[in-house]
Formats: structure tokens, sequence, C-alpha cells
């Protein structure tokens, strides 16, 4: 799921809010002289003066109560609007493909053809924040809107209108500055960014067995981050953590978890070890490094490829006590997924909050029950499947509505389907609920649980695995989780105790997927406790001992 602690928090998050707010003014609507009103919500959406060349993409609409916009804004100003998993009905979506976009054409959309909660003919008559954005990457559902995205100003008009509005596509987005940080990151973290980046070294690798899968060079992207005191002339050797992002992360939003850690091992707050952060994002969300057939042996090429590539070049321990994993979320998963698929690779994994590791228990529903349904319980009620603090902010079906309408890829649940499920007659992943009913396909999950279900692999398997895997596995997670995490962690803990496997579980109360590494003021304390542990493995008779935060 969502998240990488050490770059951001559940206020930072692109589309938290169904609104952007900032500076800016409210521009006035252009409007189409039409004869009568349409029996629909429809929009016409033109390519502003400035842009010369066609263009090809999905066209997204977005509305939100004006009122309530201007209320929420700091300065009363609005200056982007945007649908947010995190309280999925707050706006009006709606969507369709564009092929061909010429200047000096437009092209209508019909807000009731494609759209979430509903058809925008059906919206509450007033006034309304709206803005159209031309996702030309297809990858809207993933990291939000980005560079080359084509968006108009934001609009206000009064909805159901009697002619159709006309908006513009005004501006091209430009890409993120590279190495920002979040504005909540501490200043003693700010003040390290600039040693963490010249001791950064970029990761792009061309997989052979990837490439080989794909027909195309397949690239492998990360840092290395080296620790203080690193010098290529000295036998020093070092552990190393590979550490992963959770779904929405990339090779670009590390900035953050670099700096942190840098700033760690250069106060002595953490221990000398080099740290490896890889990207696993992909057209299809995340692959997770998982061997699939739909996205490739991306396990594989990590553990035979890339690694020895890496530790070739730089002064790693190169055994399985000096190799450590970690990461969150979605990120969590695939650590715990290569420590179980990979045991004598690695030294253990520290997974945070990770995906379901017991499909009994996937973000609250029992995928093998009869007749399972990812929306509705068998009395009718709801699945939620996002809360905060106890309150819910969506729902499964909510979340996967929404996701159908931001685009066919790249989001969270078409992820699931492209890691863990078997290949359709038509060549893309077979889904594993349909996304009308939200009715579970049984074949599909039976494909889910023998290849990718953790705690059913691990019961299967014990007696091959448990020389190389007893005690590697460290699991924290809340027992608030904004995800319903907790839940397959504690079936997965109840499967390794009756097998009476050594594992580490820690269920830290009240905290949320967001807050988890906080440990008194410290936002990354628990990353630093954990970077202790594994050091104690790779250097046991270390007399290292962590220095007081200030």
């Amino acid at each position: 799921m969502l998240g990488n602690p050490g770059d951001i928090e559940m206020r930072d998050l692109r589309g938290v809010a169904a609104i952007v707010l900032g500076c800016g003014l409210f521009a006035s609507v252009a409007v189409a002289r039409t004869e009568a009103p349409v029996a629909h919500s429809q929009f016409h959406i033109q390519l502003g003066g400035t842009l010369t060349r066609p263009t090809s993409g999905r066209l997204l609409l977005f509305a939100v109560d004006a009122k309530a916009a201007v209320a929420a804004a700091r300065d009363g100003k609005v200056e982007q609007i945007d649908a947010s998993p995190f309280g999925a009905t707050q706006a009006s979506v709606a969507a369709r493909e564009v092929d061909r976009l010429v200047p000096g054409q437009g092209v209508d959309i019909d807000a009731d053809a494609l759209a979430f909660p509903a058809g925008w003919s059906k919206l509450p008559p007033g006034d309304y924040l709206v803005q159209a954005v031309l996702d030309v990457n297809h990858d809207y559902n993933y990291g939000g809107r980005g560079a080359g995205d084509l968006v108009s100003d934001v609009v206000r008009m009064h909805l159901p209108a009697s002619t159709t509005p006309t908006l513009q596509l005004a501006r091209v987005l430009p890409a993120d500055a590279a190495w920002t940080l979040s504005p909540s990151t501490p200043e003693e973290v700010r003040k390290a960014l600039p040693d963490a980046r010249s001791h950064s070294r970029p990761i792009d690798f061309v997989s052979p067995s990837l490439s080989a899968f794909w027909g195309r060079p397949i690239h492998m992207r990360g840092w290395v981050v080296l620790p203080p005191g690193y010098d290529t002339n000295t036998a020093s050797r070092y552990p190393v953590v590979y550490s992963t992002h959770g779904f929405g992360g990339n090779a670009d939003r590390f900035t953050g978890s670099i700096a942190r850690v840098w700033q760690g091992m250069s106060s002595g707050q953490m221990p000398p070890m080099i740290w490896v952060f890889l990207d696993e994002s992909s057209a299809t969300g995340t692959h997770e490094f998982a061997d699939s057939v739909n996205n490739g042996p991306w396990g594989q090429a990590l553990t035979t490829e890339l690694i020895p590539q890496l530790e070739s070049r730089y002064r790693m321990d190169g055994k399985a006590n000096g190799r450590f994993l970690n990461g969150h979320s979605s990120g969590g998963w695939a650590t715990l997924w290569l420590q179980i698929r990979y045991p004598k690779v690695f030294g253990g994994t520290w997974s945070t909050s990770p995906d379901s590791s017991d499909f009994h228990d996937f973000t609250g529903v029992d995928l093998y029950a009869p007749h399972a349904n990812v929306y509705r319980r068998a009395d009718g009620t709801a699945y939620p499947l996002v809360r905060d603090k106890g309150k819910v902010l969506a729902s499964f079906e909510d979340f996967a509505r929404l996701e159908r309408v931001l685009g066919e890829y790249g989001g969270q649940m078409a992820s699931f389907d492209w890691v863990f499920s078997p290949r359709g007659a038509d060549g893309r992943p077979m889904p594993m609920f349909d996304r009308d009913t939200g009715a579970v396909d049984p074949a599909v999950v039976a494909y889910w649980r023998d290849h990718y279900d953790i705690a059913h692999l691990v019961q299967l398997n014990w007696p091959q695995l448990k020389a190389d895997l007893d005690g590697k596995i460290h699991l924290y997670v809340g027992t608030a989780d904004t995800f319903y995490l907790d839940g397959a962690a504690h079936r997965l803990k109840a499967a390794l105790d009756g097998l009476h496997a050594s594992s580490d579980f820690h269920f830290l109360p009240e905290r949320t997927h967001f807050d988890l590494y906080v440990v008194g003021k410290d936002r990354m304390g628990l990353l630093k406790q954990i970077s202790w542990e594994m050091y104690a493995i790779a250097r046991p008779d270390s007399k290292l001992k962590p220095v007081a935060a200030p």
C-alpha cells in the first residue's frame, strides 16, 4: 500500500486531500453558446494557445464544492483540485481517453459516462470548482499529476450548467526539483542533505533477465548511500541494508530517507552501514521484487544480477549475515517475500506495515471464504479500507471505483493483480475481483495462495526453509494501521508460532501506517533501533554504541 515513512507522512501525500490549497486566483469559465441544456454534464476541453503540439492521454475532470474548498483554504484561494483515497467521495471525477488532441481543436467529455462517485448530472445544484488534467503518461493512479501533464486553471462554475463549459489546458507541469525535502523535515536532517547527496551514488543497471522477459532494456534503479569514512582504498567492509519504498514511491522520492539515514550515521545515532535504496515502481504499479508471470523475474534479477554487481563495485560484506532487508507497506511485503523466497541470500528482514502476508485477511477480507466479496460482507455492510484513528475514510468499493476512473494502469488494486495473478488469455493479469460487483474469483485466489500467500508458503515449506529462515523475520505494524494491515500480521505470527519458529513481531499500540517510525519526538526513531539490531548480527563483537539524540 501507500507510504514511505522516510519521505512522507499522511499530510504530505500527493492527493491526500481532495483539494490542494495554495496560491493562485480562481479563473473565470469560458462558456460555449448552445441552444438548450444538455441531458448529461458535458464539458469542452481545448489546448491553450501556447501549446502547439498534438497530444494524447487520459483526460480527467475534477470538481469540488466551491464553498467547502474556499473555507478549507488557508487564504481562501484554491490552486489545485484532486481526488484522494483518503477522502474518496469528497471530489467528483470524470474521465475519458483522448487519442489525439490537436491545437485549435477541442474534445468533449461526458461527465456521466465514466465518473466517480456518480455521474455529474446527479451533483446537487450549486457552485463548484472544476479543473481538467490530461495525464499524458497514464500514471496518475500511481503518483498523481506530474511532469508533462497538461492542466487547466481552477475554474468556478454553477452546476448543472445550462450551456457547455469550456476549459483550456493552459500549462504543462514541470518536473519536480531534484533533492528536495518535505516542508516538515527537521532542520538537522535538512542540514545533512548536502553531505548525504555527496555520499550517494545512483544505480542504473540493465537487467539481462528482465530485458529478456520484456524484449527491451529494463533498468533497475535506486541509490547507494555510503557511510561516513567510506574509503575504497582500505580493506574495511560494511554490512548492507537493502531498503525499498511503498506504493507511490520511486527512485526520485528517496531524498528524505537518504538524508535521514546519512544524518543518523554521521551523528552516531545509527551504525556505519551501506544503504541501498531500491526502486520497485513500474508502469503497472509496484512490482515488489516478486518473480511474476506478468512483471517478470524481479527477485531473480535482484539476487543474481544486481546484488553481485553492487558487491563487485562497493566494499560490501558480501555474505548473508551482512545483507539485510527493510521496507514499509508494499516495500514491507516485498522484503518479507525476498526473505522467504531467498533465505540463503539475506540475513534478516525488518518489514514494517507490510501488505497482507496471509490472504485470509486481505485488508480485512477473507479471500478464501465461500462466495467472498471485497466490497460487501455477507450481511451487506461495506468493507472499510482506509481509516484514521478509528474513523473510516473510504470503503474498499470507493477505493476500487475511484481507481478505475483514474486509469487502467498503476493503481493499487491493479498493481496487486500484476504481481499476484495468473496471466489471462488477453495477455493481461486476471483480476482477483470483479470491479463492478466486488465478487472474488476463487480460481485466481487459488493461484495467489499457491504462489504469494506468505503464511501459507512458510507453513507448506517449513522443513526446507527452517535452517535458513528461522529467526530472520522481524515485523512491526501499528494496531491502528491505516489500511487494516495488522490483521494479516497477527495471522502470520500465529502461523510461525504454530511451527515453533523464532520470529520477532511488534504490534505498536495506536500507531498508524504513517506514524509507525516515531519514537518520542524522533520521526525515524524506529529505523534507528532497527539499524542497531541489524548491526549486532553483522558485527556481534563490536563495542560501538548509539550516540543519544540531542
